[in-house]
């Protein structure tokens, strides 16, 4: 564009200095025309030198002179980059901008159809993969070792007995303690129905040695009638004193745990020496070990079940926000919210990226960047210099011809 530009200007010189030429050699029989070309050429010129002087003064010193005012770009750097920053900040950064724009974005249906779409599950299952590897590789295995130690010794700072207590009563009162008794009044039937051959073996091992066999044999066949009857009736009568002790005695445990000195300090003694021992520690950093070579061992794996099961869990919540549009309104409300509160506090933070990203540029550089991004339109204005200049020339010419003779 720069040689399209200065081509017209040579070209308007070479029209002028021929006109000239042919006036200085025909004198007074000079014909008519070659006035209004010669005047064309020359204002042509001098629109195409001053369109050229102002395109350049913006990135440089025109011919290396140190004109005044010249060279824009390199000496106002600085301040360009801080206008352009407090430009951004007062027009697109302000809260009710960013607000208005977070919800016209709809980011939670975009997504979520996103997500929703069949054919983008291939996508999904990479990407959620290549998200949980990039985190297992940014985990390094001795800070997550000190992390465990660290939740550990917070752990073990407070007092946990009374915490427990508050919500073991509260378990007893909801009377969510009676499917796990339940369960062992179960188990325990489960296992009196087994216990035959035990019966009789601990009553042949610890009877008296005088006793006939067949007495042993009575005796067991009398326990284990027993325990079984026994046991089926505490299993099924929820009433049972068995279970009503059973109850007292973790409501009893529970307001033990919280005011009852020796119980607290005991159950804490307990916490202590757990906590506090290496195997724990220990273990803990081992199945952090086994964890990660399993999840790795399985991520790069395409159809193995923790990507396929990560992946269909993102599809599902993706469908459900899709088709939940209460859900859809309320996430966007978070988004405004969350999009208010950066630019009530974040604003000034997030436009000196710009102006201390300029800043840094190198004064040279930076013209030569903003010069090969926009030079080529500003190449235009050396063109339409050329040409607005040749006609306001052969106009000027024109009326003056005309009013004069």
């Amino acid at each position: 564009m720069k040689i399209v530009a200065t081509g017209l200007l040579v070209g308007a010189a070479a029209i002028y200095f021929v006109m000239r030429w042919i006036e200085h050699r025909d004198g007074s029989d000079t014909a008519a025309w070659v006035g209004f070309v010669r005047a064309a050429a020359e204002a042509g010129m001098v629109g195409a030198l001053a369109d050229w002087f102002a395109v350049t003064a913006l990135f440089r010193q025109p011919l290396g002179i140190p004109i005044p005012h010249t060279a824009l770009i390199p000496r106002k750097k600085d301040q360009i980059g801080e206008q352009l920053g407090e430009f951004i900040e007062e027009n697109f950064m302000t809260p009710e901008v960013i607000v208005e724009r977070a919800v016209g974005l709809d980011m939670p249906g975009r997504v979520s159809g996103w997500l929703a779409d069949p054919a983008n599950g291939p996508r999904v299952n990479d990407e959620v993969s290549r998200a949980i590897r990039l985190g297992s590789e940014m985990l390094r295995d001795e800070d997550v070792e000190k992390f465990i130690q660290a939740i550990l010794k917070w752990a073990a700072e407070p007092l946990w007995a009374p915490p427990l207590g508050r919500v073991l009563e509260q378990l007893v009162d909801e009377n969510r303690v009676e499917p796990i008794i339940q369960m062992l009044c179960d188990r325990a039937h489960e296992w009196a129905l087994d216990s035959q051959g035990l019966i009789d073996r601990v009553v042949d091992r610890d009877g008296p040695a005088w006793v006939p066999s067949f007495v042993n044999n009575l005796v067991g066949d009398k326990i284990y009638r027993e325990l079984t009857e026994f046991t089926y009736k505490v299993r099924a009568e929820p009433d049972h004193d068995l279970r009503r002790a059973m109850h007292d005695f973790v409501r009893d445990f529970a307001d033990e745990l919280q005011h009852d000195e020796a119980t607290i300090a005991k159950f804490e003694e307990i916490k202590g020496e757990l906590l506090g021992r290496d195997e724990v520690t220990g273990a803990a950093s081992t199945a952090w070990q086994a964890g990660k070579d399993v999840i790795e061992q399985m991520l790069d794996d395409p159809s193995s079940t923790l990507r396929t099961s990560i992946s269909d869990a993102v599809v599902r919540l993706g469908v459900r926000i899709s088709h939940d549009r209460p859900l859809q309104h309320k996430m966007n409300t978070w988004i405004a919210r969350t999009a208010k509160h950066v630019a009530d506090n974040y604003s000034t933070e997030i436009i000196s990226v710009i102006t201390d990203t300029v800043r840094g540029w190198d004064a040279e550089e930076t013209s030569r960047k903003i010069e090969l991004q926009v030079g080529r339109d500003l190449q235009f204005i050396r063109i339409n210099g050329t040409v607005v200049g040749s006609l306001a020339g052969l106009a000027i010419y024109s009326v003056s011809v005309l009013v004069f003779g």
